[in-house]
């Protein structure tokens, strides 16, 4: 009895194993593939559009081309040509063949150089915008010989660029009258030679206005009855004229140039022109017992305190005997002639200057 139980509940599972099968194959059959339904497709469309844009690109690439020749018109072979186009930083270079032609191929389109170089030639520079998909022939490239430019640098040697200094200031005058020679407006003016310090000394005693300048006080001592013992008339004009230029004279060759010659010291004044009003006035007041040594130093200014004093008593030999008084006389007279050069000095640094632009501006010709 059991036996046949066993048996029955095999052949019950034998049946259902079969309907399962059978119910899974029927729906694997029936059920749709969406996999192959929709992948497919897809990728499909993908390698389309990618081959579409691809193609696209190449249609828009374009191409330059272009032939060099020298200026006898032959071909040039070997010059180098190369190709940038802006905003990029990479450049494409090719060589020119037998027949001096040259092509980009593949280039995107929009604005290019091209630069064209040869040896002992000049180079070429030719800038345009390539279309899209365009065939871009350059015009006939030229080379021509590259110019030489030769600069040649003449430095003048000192003692010849003291002499032009020199003759500058001999043209210096305040309103175009009064003799301006121991003045630089130089920011580096270089020392000055013997010979230049005596010519400036020379300029300076034999300048017309000089001599009328002299006549003038001159005619004021006479009129105020200055230096009585030399009388009065013609013989006493003359005496007080000789006198007066005597002074002159003798204190702008030994303040000017025997004293700067022996101590090496540079006579003119150094117009200083920049910085505050109180350091300038300063630099004019100093000009008197300050001044710079032939070495570019800065020296006290002996030649020109001795020069004055030189000057003082030498007027010894020249003064009526009664104004004679040794050396009082010298010291007196190079007292007052420092305090007439740092006077001088003022002028020198603040008023002379615009005289002198004003001077400079009428003389330049009108447009």
């Amino acid at each position: 009895m059991d036996s046949k139980i066993q048996s029955h509940l095999r052949y019950n599972r034998t049946r259902l194993q079969l309907a399962l099968l059978i119910l899974f194959s029927t729906y694997s059959a029936l059920t749709p593939d969406f996999s192959s339904a929709y992948t497919e497709p897809r990728a499909q469309q993908i390698l389309d559009s990618s081959a579409n844009k691809q193609q696209s690109v190449q249609q828009q690439l374009g191409s330059i081309a272009g032939k060099v020749v020298d200026q006898s018109g032959a071909t040039i072979e070997g010059v180098v040509v190369t190709l940038k186009r802006d905003g990029e930083s990479s450049e494409l270079e090719t060589l020119t063949n037998g027949d001096g032609l040259f092509s980009f191929t593949s280039v995107e389109p929009g604005p290019f150089q091209l630069t064209i170089t040869y040896p002992s030639l000049a180079a070429l520079y030719f800038t345009g915008v390539l279309e899209p998909g365009q065939t871009l022939v350059t015009p006939l490239m030229m080379l021509k010989i590259a110019t030489v430019t030769t600069e040649v640098h003449v430095e003048l040697i000192p003692e010849e660029l003291a002499a032009v200094q020199v003759k500058e200031q001999e043209k210096q005058r305040i309103f175009g009258i009064v003799p301006n020679f121991y003045a630089t407006y130089d920011p580096s003016p270089v020392p000055l030679r013997a010979k230049h310090k005596f010519r400036l000394a020379w300029k300076s005693t034999t300048d017309p206005f000089t001599i009328l300048a002299v006549g003038a006080v001159a005619g004021f001592a006479q009129a105020g009855d200055r230096w009585s013992g030399y009388g009065q008339g013609a013989a006493g004009y003359a005496k007080r004229f000789g006198a007066v230029y005597g002074d002159v004279a003798t204190g702008t060759y030994l303040g000017g140039a025997v004293l700067p010659v022996l101590l090496k010291q540079d006579p003119r004044y150094f117009y200083k022109g920049t910085g505050s009003r109180r350091p300038r006035v300063l630099h004019a007041l100093m000009s008197s017992v300050v001044t710079k040594g032939d070495n570019g130093h800065t020296q006290v200014n002996y030649s020109n305190i001795l020069g004055n004093l030189g000057a003082g008593a030498l007027a010894n030999l020249y003064y009526p005997p009664e104004d004679r008084h040794g050396a009082r006389t010298a010291l007196t007279t190079g007292l007052f002639r420092l305090g007439q050069t740092a006077v001088a000095a003022i002028f020198q640094e603040f008023l002379i200057p615009k005289s002198r632009s004003r001077a400079q501006a009428a003389e330049e010709p009108q447009p």
